[in-house]
């Protein structure tokens, strides 16, 4: 994990007994770290957070609850940083019949989904995105999700970090849902493109609440 983790969910892995290596992103990447440790334990399964078929095809279960709301929804906005996420709500969405239009929200300190989006290939960072969204401080979209995104998104929205911020105390305020800064940019994209929205039914996914009490605390009284 990078040395930048939230000490929430480096607890959390410790909880569950994994051994966790923090390391600084800056001079290794994850991806390289891991392929030194699959040298070291060929007998071990690598699992991706979010480049797999399984990962895209659990996601699909909120895809199909979505999808069987009686009440209607003009679209469906939802974080991306791999593009594990919404690459099964997608899924789960079309699975079903529905063509609901489907948007992405992603910090604009690490928007190599939107650069992919308008290139038509995948688009890689140079290092991991200074943001506070940690959960999307990857360095691409993962392969397996790449075609899922390119052929169903009608858009990605940028969001700046005072934007994530405020979404953040927005859902504590007015909705009492205590958001990671990750999981609040859904709202994030309404905030830096009102206009985009207005006269809709919007269905924001709002995916976690793993967030350091200090940095909560600091993102509330800011």
């Amino acid at each position: 994990m990078p040395n930048t983790s939230a000490q929430v969910k480096v607890d959390a892995v410790r909880e569950y007994g994994g051994l966790i290596e923090l390391i600084d992103v800056s001079v290794k990447s994850r991806a390289q770290r891991v392929q030194e440790l699959a040298r070291e334990h060929p007998e071990a399964y690598i699992a991706s957070a979010y480049n797999h078929p399984l990962i895209i095809e659990g996601n699909s279960s909120l895809g199909n609850e979505l999808a069987s709301l009686s009440r209607p929804i003009d679209c469906i906005i939802a974080p991306i940083g791999g593009g594990g996420l919404i690459s099964g709500i997608i899924t789960g969405i079309r699975r079903n019949e529905k063509s609901i239009r489907m948007i992405g929200a992603e910090p604009l300190s690490g928007n190599d989904a939107a650069r992919s989006l308008k290139t038509g290939h995948i688009v890689v960072n140079d290092a991991e995105p200074r943001t506070i969204a940690d959960g999307a401080r990857t360095l691409s979209l993962g392969e397996c999700n790449w075609p899922i995104l390119r052929d169903n998104l009608s858009s990605i929205i940028e969001i700046p970090e005072e934007n994530i911020a405020e979404a953040v105390r927005m859902l504590f305020t007015l909705a009492n849902l205590k958001a990671e800064p990750t999981g609040a940019l859904s709202v994030g994209a309404v905030l830096t493109r009102p206009e985009a929205f207005r006269g809709q039914t919007v269905c924001c996914v709002i995916s976690g609440g793993n967030v350091d009490p200090a940095v909560y605390r600091e993102i509330l009284s800011s």
